[in-house]
């Protein structure tokens, strides 16, 4: 969940100066189980079944590109399970599953993944060898875990930073933190494909971005000093600034609800990931919440805990 910055992590953006968000791990899962299977054969159940004969033949681009990257050729089993919608909901399930994937495959081939590694390996599969047009956020965020700051670095290298502030910080904004679930699912590659785009052709949506990276600092140092006041309003800057950078990341009906939030107590928030659906994100005061849930009758609530750690395994043998 990322709050401040995010954009600067795309490569039409830190290929000319660094990047940076402030994001935190959320306690929603994703869950990858592998298994030795008794034939040769390929065996992958998520949102669908596949049974194949050779990795050439899975569809899941992800799951494919894993396997030929680990070169596993076959007599597996892999099933997947996500405690939240794995598509367009704007909270990095894809960076997740190919994190938890990468993670559970070398532990099967017996090699240990460090945060850095699962890190950097699951933006090469998503980015080098599916040419997806995301940023390096979400896969550090899984990777590592926690509340940090991230800094993406023009040589693509990315420097995690946690946050340090008195542990009641965290928990204040832990508390306030309204998360509410459009019902709207869209491509996250289409808007970045077109924010990218935008980036790179003017010099003014790069110092818009600019303007958010540098809300990012003020923003760690704001916590630094266990001031949780700052929050909300920093939080809206960046979500008028975001909304800027091109269209389609905002939309009349996300404006009418955020305008309602607002009016009912919120002091800030945004729609996170590319925009344009998922989860809308807001920082409140806890006695405001049943008030902004009832503006907001048509969103879902969903509750949500910060996580310290990153991806992990939970069961070997």
């Amino acid at each position: 969940m990322s709050f401040v910055g995010g954009g600067s992590d795309l490569p039409a953006y830190y290929k000319h100066k660094p990047g940076a968000v402030i994001s935190t791990a959320i306690d929603k899962y994703v869950y990858v189980t592998i298994n030795k299977k008794f034939d040769s054969g390929i065996r992958i159940a998520y949102s669908k079944n596949e049974e194949v004969a050779s990795v050439e033949d899975i569809e899941h681009k992800l799951v494919k590109a894993v396997l030929k990257e680990l070169e596993i050729e076959g007599g597996i089993e892999i099933t997947t399970i996500a405690d939240i919608p794995s598509k367009g909901s704007g909270l990095g399930s894809s960076s997740s599953f190919t994190v938890g994937l990468l993670h559970a495959l070398n532990a099967y081939k017996g090699v240990f993944s460090s945060s850095e590694s699962l890190g950097k390996g699951s933006c090469h599969i998503e980015i080098d060898v599916c040419k997806e047009p995301i940023g390096r956020q979400d896969q550090y965020a899984a990777a590592y875990g926690g509340f940090n700051l991230m800094e993406f670095m023009p040589d693509d290298s990315v420097q995690v930073t946690p946050v340090i502030c008195a542990p009641k910080t965290i928990r204040t904004l832990e508390e306030n933190t309204l998360l509410l679930y459009t019902g709207i699912t869209r491509s996250a590659s289409e808007l970045l494909q077109k924010q990218s785009n935008d980036i790179t052709s003017s010099q003014d949506k790069q110092a818009t971005l600019t303007q958010m990276v540098e809300l990012t600092h003020t923003l760690k140092a704001e916590l630094e000093r266990n001031n949780t006041d700052a929050f909300g309003q920093i939080l809206h800057e960046n979500w008028l600034l975001k909304k800027s950078l091109t269209t389609g990341i905002s939309t009349s009906e996300i404006d009418d609800w955020y305008t309602k939030a607002l009016q009912a107590g919120a002091t800030g928030g945004k729609i996170l990931g590319a925009g344009a659906g998922g989860f809308l994100m807001l920082t409140a005061p806890t006695d405001r919440h049943d008030a902004i849930k009832q503006a907001l009758p048509q969103l879902k609530p969903v509750d949500v805990k910060f996580e310290p750690q990153g991806s992990r395994i939970i069961f070997y043998h």
